[in-house]
């Protein structure tokens, strides 16, 4: 099997890992004594398209896709029949070089199924990171997972070598993962986590002390989990993501969107399609209590366990809380300004900002940049009121809604949407799945950190 024929079969395998993203840091080679080729931008890297639209140019390739472990969802397992291959460390190394002198790629995503074992997979990593950076002294932009399971002593080595690693958390509960990923352990998956944070804090402070320190995975680290393979509520979700980012600081958590790709009684039908419009939610909920200081018990709660699907977060939000609203914008602080609809984090700035000088008026506000489509049901400008109708009218959730929930986003150009049940998150969920998930217990608020 040559190069091209390899690169074929890994690379579309890859399309299944969303955990990669830009940078998140500045690089550039003049520091490799004159011998560093490429350099690595905080804002992010954008050249090539990959076939269902996404603008990328890192090189997103599995090393192997030949696996030891048999995961239910995963269409890599051991025992489904699909076409094998592997790079060897050379291979990739050198594939990766040529991408980027073509001007193909600036950076590198890769990731690989399982071969042999955690360890040994891990190693092929290693020889291929110490190749593009020992050898050609490739300073561009590298991210790698780490397999779950692997050795600490081989994910501190690795973490030295790209500037971002990621370990996928797959599913939100011990249970799921026992169900669909027998082969894998929910401390194999937390541990790699918590020892890349710890490593990462002490490498920080010695950076500090010493300006020519060797940086730890300096972009942070990262993780996924599988949306709608499983039954799990989205405060289950949201939850344990609240627990990443607070226990092991990690950058972001990704949500993917299950695809159907083969046929298990556990698994949704293989004609249903991916709970794109659920997982658009996630990342807006995940994006609220990141950058805008919500809890995950004012985005959901055990009496709305899930998102709905009409409106985003937000919205839902302020429509269940009318008593705070509507909010004068001349004297709102910054935290209530920042759970008003059409109010983001840059225009609520401004606002404070803009009232040192004065009061605004309506065209003022336009002018920080709100969009007052939305915001205008939920503030008053000088004391006026521009909504049509009030927080606490039950109109104004169909004139906020950006569509019917019954219907998902579709994933390819060319598929018409899948109709499901009207705010209901989980209507493909098998119930040979949901039987044996629960065993007749109650669901798991965040078991994986328990």
């Amino acid at each position: 099997m040559d190069l091209m024929e390899k690169l074929t079969i890994l690379g579309d395998a890859a399309k299944y890992d969303v955990s990669c993203a830009s940078s998140g840091l500045d690089r550039s080679s003049g520091n490799a004594k004159g011998k560093g080729i490429g350099n690595s931008m905080a804002c992010g890297i954008c050249h090539t398209w990959t076939e269902d639209g996404r603008c990328v140019s890192l090189l997103k390739v599995l090393m192997s896709n030949a696996c030891c472990y048999d995961c239910a969802y995963c269409t890599n397992r051991k025992s489904n029949d699909v076409p094998r291959a592997s790079f060897t460390p050379s291979e990739l190394a050198e594939l990766a070089m040529e991408f980027y002198r073509r001007n193909y790629i600036e950076g590198l995503f890769i990731s690989s199924a399982v071969v042999g074992s955690p360890d040994k997979t891990m190693e092929l990593f290693i020889k291929t990171l110490e190749i593009l950076r020992f050898k050609y002294y490739f300073r561009g932009y590298i991210h790698t997972k780490i397999i779950p399971g692997a050795s600490q002593e081989l994910v501190e080595r690795i973490g030295y070598l790209v500037d971002r690693v990621s370990v996928n958390a797959e599913f939100a509960t011990k249970r799921s993962l026992q169900l669909l990923a027998g082969d894998k352990e929910q401390k194999g998956i937390l541990r790699p986590m918590e020892q890349v944070s710890l490593v990462k804090r002490e490498n920080d402070e010695d950076r500090r002390k010493f300006s020519r320190a060797a940086a730890f995975a300096p972009a942070g680290q990262s993780t996924q989990m599988i949306v709608g393979a499983t039954p799990e509520r989205d405060i289950t979700l949201l939850k344990l993501a609240d627990a990443f980012y607070s226990r092991y600081s990690l950058k972001r958590v990704y949500y993917s969107a299950y695809i159907p790709l083969v046929t298990n009684p556990l698994l949704p039908a293989v004609s249903s399609l991916p709970p794109m419009k659920r997982e658009h939610r996630l990342y807006q909920a995940d994006w609220l209590m990141r950058f805008y200081g919500f809890s995950v018990d004012e985005i959901v709660d055990d009496g709305n366990p899930d998102l709905d699907l009409m409106v985003d977060p937000k919205i839902s939000y302020a429509l269940r809380h009318p008593e705070l609203f509507p909010v004068e914008i001349n004297t709102a602080d910054l935290e209530l300004l920042l759970r008003v609809p059409g109010i983001g984090v840059t225009s609520a700035r401004r606002i404070i900002e803009a009232r040192r000088f004065g009061r605004l008026d309506e065209e003022g506000v336009k002018k920080t940049g709100v969009v007052l489509k939305r915001a205008r049901f939920f503030i008053t400008v000088n004391g006026k009121f521009r909504g049509s109708c009030l927080p606490d009218d039950p109109v104004l959730y169909d004139v906020l809604s950006d569509g019917s929930a019954d219907y998902q986003l579709s994933l390819f150009d060319g598929v018409d949407p899948q109709r499901e049940g009207v705010g209901s998150s989980q209507s493909s969920i098998p119930p040979a799945m949901i039987a044996a998930y629960r065993g007749g217990k109650t669901e798991e608020q965040h078991p994986m950190l328990a």
